[in-house]
């Protein structure tokens, strides 16, 4: 229950991170040291080969443990990619999980530890209202990630994103419980990464900084009855707010380096702690419109296909469907506090920018940072028409955990006001 007394308190949780060259070959040690036996690494099929996942089964063997290899991921993963990891779990009694690569093997790994300790019908832990929405019932298995790509801050938080069929939309389950034991922050492990991977991935680094920064205040939130019932994301907070900024700092600084030069290694490496900042800020702050949206825009692709990624079915990455609407909500919710989106701006690395032109230059901002990095700056370049809003728009509303964190409440017709406006991007001056 929630109360209508506001908030007076914000809580700030992280995993324990390891950041370095090699940090890979710690993740026998670490789960030696919590005891496990049984460890399933959770990857993807085109990631066995990869130099983070045979080091990591080096080192488990290494320890004398057991890994078993899991490869099944789906790269945007699936409810029914997720059913297949809890059900390969469950059957070989795991008692650690890793999950190494992007966002979608770490959150894999989340979610087939959390299924397997806590087997449940499916839907019993997915987000309210989508799903019941069901508290974790207690402590997970030990859990380390290992990320392979430059973005989704998944080593830290405790939340794992799908693509629900049935209603052709992302959704997410959310628990504090779900979040890592350890982040293996490894700088060798995206030295070869695509430069497109690198790009979407870092577009979804800077909306994390630029949404939690700019997410409804904390104490602008009503306080629920239990202290058990608060929600990892809370609003944006004072320390929170450190991690967003300074993640937004480095974006700036590294995200076009890191894409167009492929062998800027120290780029890419920023841009892998970058991701990291971002995740412990936007871990306890949340996301607001632009991860509210891009669920209804990912889930519902056209025939969209972008080289780099999976060319067996059309993917918009998710990083791309983060930033698309960017411009158009940052456009929208900078009314909010004028001054907030100011020092989002200033740590773009834009000087000229005031409370009285922020609502233009900060849309331009983002908008030329995705065409310096080769990526479409509006939602009609994947493949959307205005006969699809309607669509979008039903299938935003019910993303509670992440709209309703948004400084200025929406409905229905301000959403379709800003996929609309995300179509085309001529009103960027």
């Amino acid at each position: 229950m929630v109360s209508n007394i506001q908030e007076t308190a914000f809580t700030i949780d992280s995993s324990s991170i390891k950041f370095g060259n090699g940090v890979t070959e710690e993740v026998g040690w670490e789960f030696e040291r919590l005891n496990c036996k049984t460890i399933m690494i959770v990857t993807d099929k085109n990631m066995i080969d990869h130099v983070s996942v045979q080091n990591t089964i080096s080192s488990i063997n290494r320890s004398k443990l057991n890994p078993i290899l899991f490869s099944d991921v789906s790269v945007e993963p699936t409810d029914t990619s997720f059913k297949n990891a809890i059900n390969f779990a469950i059957e070989n009694n795991i008692d650690g999980f890793v999950g190494v690569g992007g966002g979608s093997s770490m959150d894999t790994a989340k979610v087939a530890n959390l299924y397997a300790t806590y087997p449940n019908d499916f839907m019993a832990y997915v987000n309210a209202p989508i799903g019941k929405g069901l508290p974790v019932p207690g402590p997970l298995k030990p859990s380390i990630s290992i990320p392979t790509t430059t973005g989704t801050g998944s080593e830290t938080t405790g939340t794992a994103v799908f693509d629900f069929k049935e209603m052709n939309a992302k959704t997410a389950i959310a628990h504090r419980a779900l979040r890592p034991l350890v982040g293996l922050i490894d700088p060798e492990n995206v030295r070869s990464i695509p430069s497109n991977i690198v790009a979407c991935s870092g577009l979804d680094v800077l909306c994390h900084g630029l949404e939690s920064y700019t997410a409804i205040p904390f104490h602008k939130r009503n306080k629920p009855d239990n202290p058990a019932l608060r929600p990892p994301y809370q609003g944006s907070n004072p320390i929170s707010d450190i991690w967003s900024l300074t993640a937004i700092k480095m974006v700036a600084q590294n995200i076009y380096k890191a894409v167009n030069d492929p062998n800027d290694h120290e780029a890419k490496s920023q841009m892998l702690l970058a991701a990291t900042y971002a995740g412990i800020g936007f871990g306890n702050a949340g996301c607001h419109l632009c991860h509210g949206m891009s669920y209804a825009v990912s889930g519902n692709v056209k025939d969209f296909y972008l080289d780099d990624y999976p060319d067996d079915h059309p993917m918009i990455p998710h990083g791309l469907s983060v930033a698309i609407t960017a411009p158009a909500i940052f456009n929208f919710t900078a009314k909010s506090d004028l001054q907030r989106h100011v020092e989002v701006t200033k740590a773009l690395g834009i000087s000229d920018v005031t409370t009285g032109n922020v609502e233009t230059v900060l849309p331009r901002v983002i908008k030329d940072i995705m065409s310096s990095i080769g990526m479409p700056t509006k939602l009609s370049d994947l493949g959307y028409k205005e006969s699809d809003v309607d669509n979008l728009v039903k299938l935003t509303l019910p993303q509670h955990r992440v709209i309703k964190l948004s400084p200025i409440e929406v409905n229905a017709k301000d959403l379709q006001t800003l996929f609309i406006k995300s179509l085309d991007d001529s009103w960027i001056k």
